[in-house]
């Protein structure tokens, strides 16, 4: 590995960081920096890690504008048995970025060229300071200010970071003015914003078999939701034989959920428009609003490249762990799903999952078996999708006594928290099976509604 327009190195520590981050923030790629190793790429380490990691985050916060709070990721790596700071950038969307103490000038602006970081010209400043994105939404004004944040303290409850009172400033969530802005409405509690998971009957949108509607919340919350809904309809399918069983899931998981997390980082807010996610028999498409943004090619975006359109619902995102790390999305989708996945417009980006050849296979050999197994293979087989598709209703039956339980009594019972989870993965299928039925089965939605064993739960 060498120092090119994308790899800087540094064997510690310097003056010129910010130098190095705000050029590789003006380019349309971004790039890494590596502390710790010498400028012939040999690793040296670095003294005190996780020191220099928060002095790092707080130089960049502290003196580079516009803020680039979530356009950058620092990784702790081992190197040769010597730890390494990797700080990734990407490419801003509200260039140009500069140094604040030298301000907007070819001394505080700087660009990539090979591989150094050299002073940005007069003309370029001007030329990309008219074009900045003013309607980004982080500058645009929430349309309510009486904005509750419960959710999202949730959220950041329950991976142990609480959020103290400047957190609204903290997480960018005010305009420059002190207003609330468009992420903040995002992240309230109460919003207009409406995500649909849609299933329909064949290979078109001719007859829907199911609509959902998430949304009207938190966005954080909603993609917990949409993320829950899809594992499961990500059923696994399962062929047992004489020789071997054979289990597949609909599609790569890691991939769906990269997927589900890109679209709603990335989608395009200003318009109002929020991504949708539509199930067919042979695929998932998942739609976002907002194609490539200038500046970034088709190949810069498969190679992991990216220029982050929303820097404030990235920096939450990461917050919550539902991101690993900047750039990471697009080559783990890769791993299980060509390019000709992705289809780009004007206006959207959409990604296809098909459902893979293997498991469409095995499903039309499952049937095929079927027909031509015992009658005692057909039982085997039968006993082994139960077991497979009831793995966490087991959990509630056999936590349930004979007595009536709500739905709050039943979630604490199996210890989850989380109500979509508990309704899709534990209650729904539960009751679908007849292992559990309701005490006002006309009224489902009841406040008064309680359930209980069937004779068949119970055996």
């Amino acid at each position: 590995m060498i120092e090119n327009k994308h790899i800087e190195f540094k064997q510690k520590l310097t003056p010129e960081l910010e130098k190095e981050v705000v050029a590789f923030l003006n380019s349309n790629e971004g790039g890494v920096i590596y502390i710790g190793i010498d400028k012939n790429g040999i690793p040296i380490g670095v003294n005190d890690a996780d020191q220099e990691q928060l002095l790092i985050k707080d130089r960049l916060k502290t003196n580079i504008l516009p803020s680039c709070l979530g356009l950058f990721d620092l990784i702790l790596e081992k190197k040769e048995d010597k730890e390494i700071i990797k700080i990734i950038v990407a490419g801003g969307y509200e260039k140009p970025y500069y140094i604040k103490k030298y301000g907007l000038s070819e001394k505080g602006a700087f660009i990539r060229i090979g591989s150094s970081a050299e002073p940005m010209p007069t003309r370029q400043i001007e030329q990309l300071f008219s074009k900045r994105i003013r309607n980004s939404i982080g500058n645009m004004k929430s349309p309510k200010q009486e904005l509750k944040f419960q959710q999202l303290h949730i959220y950041y409850q329950s991976i142990g970071k609480a959020l103290n009172e400047q957190f609204a400033r903290n997480l960018e969530l005010v305009t420059e003015e002190g207003s609330y802005n468009y992420v903040a409405y995002l992240m309230n509690d109460i919003n207009n914003i409406s995500i649909k998971v849609a299933r329909y009957q064949g290979l078109n949108r001719v007859e829907l078999a199911e609509s959902n509607e998430y949304g009207y919340e938190s966005l954080i919350k909603a993609t917990h939701q949409v993320l829950d809904k899809l594992n499961l309809e990500n059923r696994t399918l399962t062929k047992i034989t004489p020789k071997e069983r054979k289990e597949q899931r609909l599609w790569n998981a890691i991939a769906l959920r990269e997927a589900v997390i890109n679209a709603f980082v990335h989608n395009d807010y200003t318009k109002e428009v929020a991504p949708k996610f539509e199930i067919f028999d042979d695929r998932l498409e998942i739609t976002s609003y907002g194609s490539l943004p200038e500046g970034l090619s088709k190949e810069e975006f498969f190679e992991g490249y990216s220029i982050i359109r929303n820097k404030e619902l990235m920096r939450i995102f990461k917050d919550l762990d539902l991101v690993e790390q900047l750039g990471s999305g697009i080559p783990r989708i890769l791993q299980a799903y060509a390019k000709d996945s992705f289809h780009f417009s004007e206006n959207f980006l959409r990604v296809t999952l098909f459902t893979t050849e293997s498991v469409t296979r095995t499903e039309q050999d499952t049937e095929q078996d079927t027909e031509q197994d015992t009658e005692q293979d057909t039982e085997q087989d039968t006993e082994q999708d139960t077991e497979q598709d009831t793995e966490q209703v087991r959990l509630l039956i056999s936590s349930m006594a004979d007595k009536k339980y709500s739905s709050v009594e039943l979630m604490e019972l199996v210890g989850i928290k989380h109500r979509p989870t508990f309704l899709y993965n534990y209650l729904q299928p539960a009751l679908e099976s007849g292992l559990i039925a309701l005490t006002i089965p006309d009224k489902p939605t009841s406040r008064n509604q309680r359930y209980y064993l069937t004779d068949k739960g119970k055996g």
